[in-house]
């Protein structure tokens, strides 16, 4: 019989549990897929007591992740402990140091420390895997770096936060508030502990992160993103939406252009009838545009203890297979720091704007974007019973730089009653 692939778990939370359940389940079908068996020989965990709903009384048992990382008798260490810093990232480090491959689902350390842990990696000749760390169960990682490795990528863009897309379908299906909706979505146990690394687009720009180092082979800048939050979306605002024919979404982009790479994280209004538009409730989708391949869209959950522990499962059998990548798809010594740069392509925008209710107002604000060289599409002003007049406008295409100057040109116009919404409407 071939050597089992011996591996030590860290992290036994909902993904650990899961991969430790499908590790189990699957034993028979992984070996022979694998061309090996794979076994678990030792765990760790911030409590030895807890009951888990599975049996780990097989396994040894470290308290300390960096021991289990440095175990002689492990051939893989697996990382599902999560956090950029502390314990992950030194277990990371002392896994590699001590001749171990990384198995792993943290996105927020390797969007962070991506580059040195890949240059660690590479150094000590060991390899780092992380298909869960983007999109749960979709293979996109796998994709980029093999499926459409011949391919010159030109943009990738997606929904890759299951909770805010939850919140925002939620709100149009229900008719409900922004805060109704995070109120509840917090009750279900949707959101982390931390809810503004959901809401606030942290969480999906990690991860857009690291599929930008992929796809156009630089190094992986997180600091560089463009990251707005859903706090501003209002019901007015999907609806309003919903009535041009558009569905709002929380969506990150990245492109190579002339000026150097954007990377943006923001709530953007898509066509209701496009792929993302039409995407409900906590799953993801990932949109891959190649020369070769054109637009390929992949599809499916983007959260939760199967289909995460799926891709920790098929990192696992690929290192059983002997398949060795470099972390980003390339060398990391040969990554490029990008020069950022921001949304320079035009593109339509939407903008709600609280006016004070009084003679000569909206021509102020028409006067502004026009001495910005901004058109408008199409004016609203809808229904106000107060001194307060609610105003929607949709401007023909225009930069995200002259937008920015005309909205700081409105404040001095004295007829704002709040801080405008701006979203751009993405031709996706």
């Amino acid at each position: 019989m071939s050597t089992p692939l011996r591996l030590g778990i860290a992290g036994l939370g909902t993904v650990g549990v899961g991969t430790v359940r499908v590790l189990r389940d699957q034993a028979d079908l992984i070996a022979a897929r694998a061309g090996r068996p794979v076994e678990i020989v030792a765990v760790s965990a911030r409590s030895k007591a807890k009951d888990r709903g599975i049996p780990l009384d097989g396994y040894a048992w470290e308290d300390d992740p960096v021991a289990l990382a440095s175990r002689t008798d492990i051939n893989v260490f697996v990382e599902l402990m999560g956090g950029s810093d502390g314990p992950a990232k030194a277990a990371t480090e002392a896994a590699l140091k001590a001749g171990k491959d990384v198995v792993t689902a943290n996105k927020a350390m390797l969007a962070i420390h991506g580059q040195a842990l890949a240059l660690a990696a590479e150094k000590a000749g060991q390899v780092i895997r992380y298909e869960a760390a983007v999109a749960g169960g979709i293979p996109v990682i796998k994709a980029l770096t093999e499926g459409l490795a011949g391919n010159g990528i030109a943009r990738v863009l997606g929904v890759m936060n299951g909770s805010c897309n939850y919140i925002l379908t939620r709100m149009q299906d229900a008719g409900l508030s922004y805060q109704e909706v995070f109120a509840e979505a917090d009750a279900l146990g949707y959101l982390e502990a931390d809810p503004e690394l959901d809401v606030g687009g942290i969480d999906a720009a990690h991860k857009l992160a690291i599929l930008s180092a992929i796809a156009f082979g630089t190094r992986v800048d997180f600091d560089a993103i463009e990251i707005e939050g859903i706090g501003q979306v209002s019901i007015e605002d999907i609806d309003q939406a919903a009535d041009m024919g558009f569905r709002i979404k929380l969506l990150g982009v990245s492109q190579m252009t002339g000026r150097g790479l954007e990377q943006r994280m923001a709530p953007c209004l898509v066509p209701a009838t496009s792929p993302l538009g039409q995407l409900e409730g906590g799953t993801n989708m990932v949109v891959l545009e190649g020369d070769a391949v054109g637009q390929i869209v992949l599809r499916g959950a983007g959260a939760g203890e199967g289909p995460t522990a799926s891709a920790v499962v098929a990192d696992i059998i690929d290192l059983a297979r002997g398949l060795r990548l470099p972390t980003f798809g390339q060398p990391a010594a040969g990554l490029k720091a990008a020069r950022p740069a921001r949304a320079a392509v035009p593109a339509p925008y939407y903008l709600r704007m609280t006016l004070v209710d009084k003679p000569g107002a909206l021509a102020k604000i028409a006067a502004v974007l026009g001495d910005a060289g901004i058109s408008i599409d199409r004016m609203r002003q809808y229904g106000h019973e107060t001194t307060l007049a609610p105003v929607l406008i949709v401007t023909h295409r225009t930069t995200r730089t002259a937008l920015d100057e005309a909205l700081a040109a409105m404040d001095g116009t004295g007829v704002l009653a709040a801080t405008p919404v701006a979203l751009r409407i993405e031709d996706v």
